[in-house]
């Protein structure tokens, strides 16, 4: 029998594959035994046996099954550093990145949303106060990726247990607006018997300004004319903090 001959520049592997020539298509599954060899990994040597982009690489193609998904958790890493980093970028931001789309945003976003809720719920399971450690985990995780001012508040119960963490100011990169009032108001309304403040400082320096102090002594008289607490205020830059209380600014 006589055979047809092949057609220039395709292999004979090409035309015997059900899927046709290569292409991205076959590309994916080529990756497919890269994708099984990391999940034994992750599976038997745990999270930490795996590199930045491998982490990523494994999120998006939960999200993105049909592509390749190295290439893109590069463009990630080159565009926003590590890992924390990417995953907390601007939906606006990660959409610039090519092939990210919609869904693989989405997955970023849920893994964010999942460390945030994991670090809470350490911090929800007994009074604040008893775990400082935990409570410096929670604030850092909730700012230290923000590129802009965020202010916010932490109301607690009589036993000193969260009642809500809410943003009540956010700003530009070195100023969040905030009114004593409104904080107050709010501690009101969630009938908390005390707050703790915090906010970060994006430029990557914590040492509280004097408008963060001069704030913070406007929020405590207001809170002390209705017998609410001001705990502290900590100021986020980065992995680094600063207490008020402990700098004796409270």
């Amino acid at each position: 029998m006589t055979r047809k001959p092949q057609p220039p520049g395709l292999a004979e592997a090409d035309l015997l594959s059900p899927l046709g020539p290569a292409g991205p298509e076959t590309a994916v599954l080529g990756a497919d035994g890269h994708r099984a060899r990391m999940r034994t990994r992750l599976l038997t040597a745990g999270p930490d046996a795996l590199a930045d982009h491998e982490m990523l690489e494994m999120v998006l193609f939960l999200a993105l099954p049909r592509r390749d998904t190295k290439p893109i958790a590069r463009a990630l890493l080159d565009q926003f550093g590590g890992f924390g980093a990417v995953i907390a970028a601007p939906l606006a931001d990660l959409m610039r990145i090519e092939g990210l789309g919609e869904a693989g945003a989405a997955a970023l976003k849920v893994v964010q949303a999942a460390a945030l809720r994991l670090v809470r719920g350490a911090v929800m399971e007994q009074p604040v106060m008893n775990d400082w450690d935990k409570l410096m985990d929670y604030l850092v995780a909730r700012l230290a990726h923000e590129k802009v001012e965020q202010f916010r508040v932490l109301f607690l119960d009589n036993r000193n247990r969260l009642l809500g963490d809410e943003m009540l100011g956010q700003g530009t990169v070195n100023h969040a607006p905030v009114y004593p009032r409104e904080v107050v108001k709010r501690a009101l309304e969630l009938h908390a018997n005390s707050i703790i403040l915090t906010h970060n400082h994006p430029a990557g320096d914590p040492t509280p300004s004097r408008e963060d102090i001069a704030m913070t002594r406007d929020i405590q008289r207001a809170a002390q004319a209705l017998r609410i607490v001001v705990h502290d205020h900590v100021v986020v830059a980065g992995s680094r903090w600063v207490s008020f209380r402990q700098e004796g600014l409270l």
